[in-house]
């Protein structure tokens, strides 16, 4: 995504890679996942725009290379580091005579770089961070669904170093966006990014409690929130009570900090919470449903498995754990995803996938979990509805209506 608009603002961006298939992709200008505006910007840059699996060959013919490799969760939520370690090796082993910056934009708890890559990076170059070679942190904010449009008109950037020559060089990279470029040290850099989407997380699940007990009075939560809201030391924005968050950030994100936390012996309470409330939105679900109708061989459809609209990332989808929990209570399932099924399957290969999202409708009762903007046109008239994403439609038509949080 990254380089896709790198190339875009008018640089020549090569991509590196394992997957030759992905690479393929990207060099005839498809794009290897779902995301709304990437392969216009892949066709539309197709010059600028090289692929290839050495990584030798690609620090050599740059100025920078961007570490974008993921960080997994270990079982106990803590990252797993393997992949950012691969590829530090390979570049470290690759830095030659002239000042080449390296950038990490992997989420990476706060010390990785100057305790992990740093030294794999000295140690395969034989050459010093910050004189011989420059090393930044550059942590992303972009959204799946959105994540152009949020490179473009993105709220700032944030840029962690030491050497002057980094800087310099990353606040040119950015400087066509005009938005406030936030300099700072290496560590606050990497703290930012999971400071910002614990935030976040947080503010999800504060939505969902507070909305849980709205539910218990007959009251809106989105009218709440929308109150509370318009307080300028709180800002409406992400009290989104429903079903929860998912994804590929917020639940590890949220879990690394928690695990990062306990190493260092420092109690996360209320992290630990935000976690746990998460987990419990999809049960809420299912006994709103119980409520009207016993499930155990009924038919009960899902409409939504990406973990939210405009991806067909599943990634901690709360679809996931309410399907086992229907699946454990007797249901048949037959779900529908604009363009998440396929990954889906991987997971459930037994469910029905509906070829429509009418289809799903003729299900004893149905259930809204992702909020994809085809789902505000369906005919909901006479339907058993649970919704757990706020879709009017659904509200104003079902025959028996239930929202989540409202």
């Amino acid at each position: 995504m990254t380089g896709a608009c790198l190339a875009e603002m008018g640089h020549r961006v090569r991509f590196v890679g394992r997957d030759t298939g992905k690479l393929d992709a990207i060099r005839a200008g498809k794009s290897p996942i779902f995301e709304p505006g990437l392969e216009e910007l892949l066709v539309k840059n197709r010059e600028r725009i090289e692929t290839t699996t050495d990584i030798a060959d690609a620090v050599h013919r740059t100025d920078l290379s961007f570490i974008c490799v993921g960080t997994p969760p270990h079982n106990d939520g803590s990252s797993d580091l393997s992949q950012v370690e691969t590829v530090s090796h390979a570049i470290g082993n690759a830095l030659d005579t002239w000042h080449h910056t390296v950038v990490v934009k992997s989420t990476v708890l706060p010390g990785t770089i100057e305790e992990v890559i740093i030294p794999i990076l000295e140690t395969e170059s034989g050459k010093k961070a910050f004189a011989d070679f420059g090393i930044a942190s550059n942590p992303e904010f972009l959204k799946e669904g959105t994540a152009v449009q949020d490179f473009f008109h993105t709220d700032r950037v944030v840029i962690g170093t030491q050497d002057p020559r980094s800087k310099e060089l990353l606040e040119s990279l950015y400087s066509p966006l005009q938005v406030p470029v936030f300099s700072t040290t290496i560590r606050v850099s990497e703290m930012i990014k999971f400071a910002s989407n614990a935030f976040l997380a947080t503010k999800i699940s504060f939505a969902n409690e507070v909305g849980n007990l709205c539910k218990e009075h007959g009251i809106d939560s989105y009218e709440v929130f929308a109150g509370v809201g318009l307080d300028t030391r709180i800002s409406p924005s992400f009290f989104r009570s429903g079903l929860g968050f998912g994804g590929s950030c917020f639940p590890k994100d949220v879990g690394a900090l928690i695990a990062h936390a306990k190493d260092k012996g420092v109690d996360t309470r209320i992290l630990s919470s935000v976690i746990a409330t998460n987990d419990d939105q999809p049960e809420h679900m299912v006994s709103l449903l119980q409520k009207h109708l016993p499930v155990r061989d009924r038919t009960i459809g899902v409409l939504g498995l990406a973990f939210k609209p405009d991806t067909d990332d599943i990634r901690e989808s709360r679809a996931i754990p309410l399907i086992k929990s229907l699946l454990n209570a007797g249901a048949r399932v037959i779900v529908y995803d604009p363009v998440a099924m396929d990954n889906f399957r991987h997971l459930f290969p037994d469910l029905t996938y509906a070829s429509s999202p009418t289809e799903v409708l003729t299900a004893d009762a149905v259930l809204i979990v992702t909020e994809w903007k085809a789902f505000e046109t369906l005919d909901y008239r006479g339907k058993l509805v649970i919704d757990g994403r706020r879709i009017r439609k659904a509200r104003e038509e079902a025959a028996v209506y239930e929202g989540l949080c409202w």
